[in-house]
């Protein structure tokens, strides 16, 4: 399999999986349940995932009044578009 296919898997893989963990801490919150760390939602953005949390975010109507999350998620979107940018630039030569 190519490295173009290999990253483009990757991306839409951790992105589906930050979007199902934005909607399980949703759901956590409605029925007053364990939370998913905010530390963790960060990392899995950080990680590749942040179009995930931001479509969660949305989707789900969940952290979008937490400053935190209304302007580094977006940051982190940005700077991982410009990985991605980036890492298929070297890899096509």
């Amino acid at each position: 399999m190519k490295l173009l296919q290999i990253l483009a898997f990757y991306l839409i893989g951790i992105s589906l999986v930050s979007m199902i963990l934005m909607w399980m801490d949703k759901q956590k919150a409605i029925y007053g349940s364990w939370r998913i760390k905010e530390k963790t939602l960060f990392a899995m953005a950080a990680l590749g995932g942040a179009l995930g949390i931001y479509i969660g975010m949305n989707i789900f109507r969940h952290k979008t009044k937490h400053l935190r999350f209304s302007i580094g998620i977006p940051i982190i979107l940005i700077i991982n578009v410009v990985m991605s940018y980036w890492i298929v630039q070297v890899l096509t030569g």
